[in-house]
Parts: C-alpha cells; structure tokens; sequence
C-alpha cells in the first residue's frame, strides 16, 4: 500500500491505515481505541485501509487467477453468464456509467451475491448466481463468504462508533443484498474515446464497500480541499469506504466520499479489482435518525426512503437497469 499512516487529521497525501488485530485481539482499550479510530475515518474522508483481516492472500489470489481467466474468454463466450437485468453474472464492457455522467465507464464486470437456503423467505427477492465453471464459483463464493462476513464486523464496530449496541447496523445487512463484483479494466488502446475514463468520479451506493487491493494502481479519494489522493494496490490491505446509504442513515455523520479509477499512462496495462458493495435489506428505512440529526446540526439533510427504493433509482441512474 503507498499510503502513510495518518494518526491525526487527514494527511493531504494518505489514507488512515488501521489494523484489525487491536479489536479482534486487543484488551478492552485497544478496542475502544480501534472503534474510535475506526469512526473518526469514516466521519472525517470515509475511507481507510485495514490491515489484519484475517483473509488469506492466496485466497485473494485464486479469486483474481479464476477472474483473469474468465475475462480473457471471448466475448460470445462471456455473454453466455449475462443475466438480464444486469445484476448477476457478466456485465459487458461500457455499459455502466458514474451518475450524472452520461460517458460510460471503460470496465467490464461480474456480480455475484448471497446464497440462500430454498425455503428461506427472501429466496424470490434476489436474482440467482449464474457461474461459468465450478472452480469460478469456489474461489469467487468463498471470497464472498468471507468478505462478507468481516464486512458484519465492520458494521458492529460503526454501530459502537455510533452510541449503539453492535447488531444495530449488522442486523439492517442480515440476509441484505450485498454484492462481490470483479471489475475488468481492459487496456485502453488506441480508439478510447477523449476524455472516457476507466471508472468516472462517483460515490458508492451501499453501506459500506471492502475494496481488495487491486492488480494495479488507479484509485483516488478526493480530499476536503478537492484535491486527489492516490491510493496504490495491495493485496495485503482492503480498502473500505462509507457509501450513500449509511451517510443518508446517519444524515452526512458518516461520509460518503467522492472517488474515481484514472486511466493508466500507457495503452497496454490491464486492471483488475474486487469490491464488496455491502447492502442492507430492501425494506431498511434509512430516513436520517432524530440522534444523528442532532450530531450533524440539527436538520435533515437526506431524504427518506428505504434501501430498495434508494438502490433501483441509483441503478437506473448508472445504467444498469431500465426506468420501467
């Protein structure tokens, strides 16, 4: 990871690097220490890398090995896993695009979600898996699982953040509509369209997103003052960010920041990324909390809405579903 450790106010060049091990090992203070760090993240830019995940690196590894060889199929072969609707499978090359930029993004994409037990109640609310080929599915299910997993632990720890017990965001993502997407930057060559860009400046959706350190650079978190702060890939480190849902939950407490992929300098680079987008289930109500309204100055600055109405009206303004 190129980023510095930041241990007061945000550094104009870093990230705050935090390490996991001070809550899952710690003593009763360096927990505590962990969870305001932790907090104080999110609320100050919304974005950290989190060191001792616990998530084994050749894990990481067989997830973007299975990822490359897919990519590398031809693309009738690719269109083979496309699930209409665009939220399972193969998503193919430019046809998603950052809001408010009608320019489509130069990435292609694979979307993978929970599995749920046959008679479990929410089993016709999400669309199904589609796989192409049975290692394919170990590797990239089991890094879900396990993604999603820490992504719980993550919520508790901004639950407690938060003056709350710890399930009070985990139980909103119980059995939510939480996505594991492997994102594909082919290499530009020679006819990329001026001024396109890989993925255009944007803020997540969800809760929360666990970003694996990617195949190659590219990321950028933009600071207070506007300025780009660049963030290098590591497998060893996960990056997480706060996204639109839990800052309209906690009315802007916690930030949902403004980040982009830039295009590499040369034409023959490829870039390959995992992000978990974590949701909660559709019907969570995020109108802003009366106690965070009083912790961000007194008026409700977000909306009200449920997570499944705030979800479909941001993938029809990204272009991945149709108004209809």
């Amino acid at each position: 990871m190129g980023t510095d450790v930041a241990t007061g106010p945000m550094a104009r060049d870093s990230i705050p690097t935090l390490d996991l091990r001070e809550y899952t090992e710690g003593d009763p203070a360096s927990r505590g220490g962990f969870v305001q760090k932790m907090g104080e993240a999110l609320e100050d830019i919304g974005f950290f890398a989190l060191t001792g995940h616990g998530i084994p690196l050749d894990d990481i590894n067989c997830a973007y090995n299975v990822s490359e060889e897919f990519f590398n199929l031809e693309e009738s072969t690719k269109m083979n896993s496309n699930l209409d609707g665009n939220q399972r499978g193969f998503v193919p090359f430019g046809v998603e695009h950052a809001k408010d930029n009608p320019a489509p993004d130069l990435k292609e994409f694979w979307q993978t979600g929970r599995v749920l037990p046959a008679d479990h109640p929410l089993i016709d609310e999400y669309p199904k898996n589609i796989w192409p080929n049975a290692p394919f599915e170990a590797a990239v299910d089991g890094l879900y699982i396990q993604l999603e997993s820490l992504s719980q632990d993550l919520l508790e720890i901004c639950s407690l953040y938060l003056g709350k017990e710890g399930d009070y965001l985990p139980s909103m993502a119980e059995h939510g509509n939480t996505i594991l997407r492997i994102l594909h930057y082919p290499a530009l060559g020679a006819d990329t369209p001026d001024g396109a860009v890989r993925s255009a400046q944007h803020e997540d959706i969800n809760f929360i997103t666990l970003l694996i350190g990617a195949s190659a650079d590219g990321l950028e978190v933009m600071d207070h003052d506007g300025e780009w702060i660049k963030v290098e890939g590591n497998h060893d480190h996960i990056i997480v960010d706060s996204g639109d849902m839990l800052a309209n939950l906690t009315n802007g407490l916690f930030k949902a920041v403004t980040h982009r992929v830039v295009n590499p300098k040369d034409n023959t680079s490829d870039r390959y990324s995992m992000p978990l987008f974590t949701h909660p289930r559709d019907e969570v109500d995020l109108t802003p909390r009366p106690e965070f309204i009083t912790r961000t100055g007194g008026s409700a600055l977000y909306p009200s809405i449920t997570a499944g109405a705030f979800l479909r009206q941001r993938l029809i303004e990204i272009g991945l579903i149709d108004d209809d």
